[in-house]
């Protein structure tokens, strides 16, 4: 938390005083919103050991429940103020984004409150008992810093810094650089937002669930040939088929959102949307959610796996990769507008992937598992993904989006069936990926 106020005041101050700052009669109270964004991240940080011990304990009901409570609050809050305020303007979104970091801490203190000590709690043997073990001590006969701990964590937030510069790498080019202006990055915002739901409400939950999975399954740089092999089949045979599933809904995205990008944006946010970049941008994003798709899984499997001097050597290859992606992403906009900075997303994610595949081979190669299988559909389910965006686009062409909404309902009925089609073919192709999907 300390560390979070620093940063908070330090990155505040660099916003406010040394970057360019929108002109207050078109963008009024920037400064208040800057500051309660800052203040959001700090009563954010103060739940985080929460967040962690309910990740490290499988407590998926908890942190479904206190997401969904603190979405659905933001978003309440959002509109009562939008449709009572609106000449509030920021505000409305500093208030609902405070609201939902308050609400979220408060969720995990109000049930760890609840559940330590209790005999639920004892039966289960967690190993804190109460609140007062979650704040900062001291404990005789060691010393202040355990070093040993502090290395590894500090591997691991150069891990994430580096990530973050992978992961949200455009927007810094596009805030320090000012490649874009603020019109063309409302325009990327908005198809950036729209395009990530998928990543936000389903890749990041199965990234974020498996990562636990695979850390309690299999031991930290340990061979495959050292660990227990029941627990490398399942481990196997699990990755493969989430492998298989993320794909799956990756190719689905990729095929049917480039020939609907133009009428959902138009659906959206009108002629604003649908007549500029915004459909070729989203295009671009259907594309770009396959490659997080695979990404988000490899990885998952590949941290869980990494000891300290593994996660080490990758920092140094995030590092390159972190330069190369920030020079990318300057020169790609350069050329191409905000269309470059997704294909620098998803030159970004291909190293990435590639990396992790390259780990995940080397981790089975001494085994007779081959998880890495399930980046293979079938032929059959292959060809009617061909089948169906080839339909679709000429369905596009023809019907839409400035004839009617006649015409636009073919469309839309054209993808249904092709979907349909697509559906039915997965159902009797994949039959172990239904059955593991069914008995989640």
């Amino acid at each position: 938390v300390p560390l979070g106020v620093f940063w908070s005041v330090l990155l505040g101050t660099v916003w406010l005083q040394l970057l360019e700052v929108p002109d207050p009669t078109v963008v009024p109270h920037y400064r208040a919103g800057v500051v309660a964004f800052g203040l959001s991240a700090v009563i954010e940080l103060l739940g985080e050991p929460f967040w962690v011990l309910a990740q490290a304990h499988l407590f998926v009901r908890l942190k479904v429940i206190a997401e969904s409570f603190s979405i659905l609050s933001k978003c309440m809050l959002t509109v009562i103020l939008v449709i009572l305020y609106p000449q509030w303007g920021l505000y409305i979104f500093c208030l609902a984004q405070l609201l939902y970091t308050s609400v979220l801490v408060t969720c995990y203190v109000i049930y760890f409150t609840t559940f330590l000590g209790s005999p639920e709690a004892t039966k289960k043997s967690f190993p804190v008992a109460r609140m007062k073990a979650l704040l900062p001590n001291l404990v005789e006969d060691e010393t202040f810093v355990n070093w040993k701990e502090a290395r590894l964590t500090w591997s691991f937030f150069k891990q994430s810094f580096l990530k973050q510069i992978l992961t949200e790498g455009e927007r810094y080019v596009m805030t320090f650089l000012n490649v874009l202006n603020f019109g063309d990055q409302g325009v990327y915002d908005i198809i950036n937002n729209l395009g990530s739901l998928v990543a936000r409400f389903i890749f990041l939950p199965i990234e974020e669930s498996f990562y636990v999975f695979f850390a309690k399954v299999l031991e930290r740089g340990k061979t495959v040939k050292l660990q227990k092999q029941d627990d490398v089949a399942m481990a196997a045979s699990v990755l493969e088929l989430l492998l298989k599933l993320v794909l799956l809904i990756g190719l689905t995205i990729t095929v049917f959102g480039y020939a609907y990008s133009q009428l959902a944006l138009d659906i959206y946010g009108g002629s604003m949307l649908s007549s500029g970049t915004g459909p070729s941008l989203l295009r671009c994003y259907s594309l770009y959610v396959l490659f997080l798709a695979v990404n988000g899984v490899t990885e998952c499997f590949t941290f869980a796996l990494m000891c300290k001097e593994e996660v080490d050597r990758y920092n140094f290859v995030m590092l390159a990769l972190s330069f190369m992606f920030l020079c990318i992403s300057y020169f790609l906009t350069y050329w191409h507008g905000s269309v470059g900075f997704i294909l620098a997303n998803c030159f970004n994610m291909g190293i990435r992937i590639a990396h992790s595949i390259h780990y995940i081979h080397d981790f089975f190669r001494e085994s007779s598992y081959r998880p890495l299988a399930g980046l293979l559909p079938s032929p059959l389910l292959l060809l009617v993904y061909i089948i169906s965006g080839a339909i679709t686009i000429f369905s596009e062409v023809f019907f839409c989006c400035d004839k009617g909404w006649v015409a636009r309902l073919v469309h839309v009925s054209v993808g249904a069936l092709c979907f349909a089609a697509t559906f039915i073919t997965m159902f009797y192709t994949e039959t172990k990926l239904i059955h593991f999907v069914g008995g989640q």
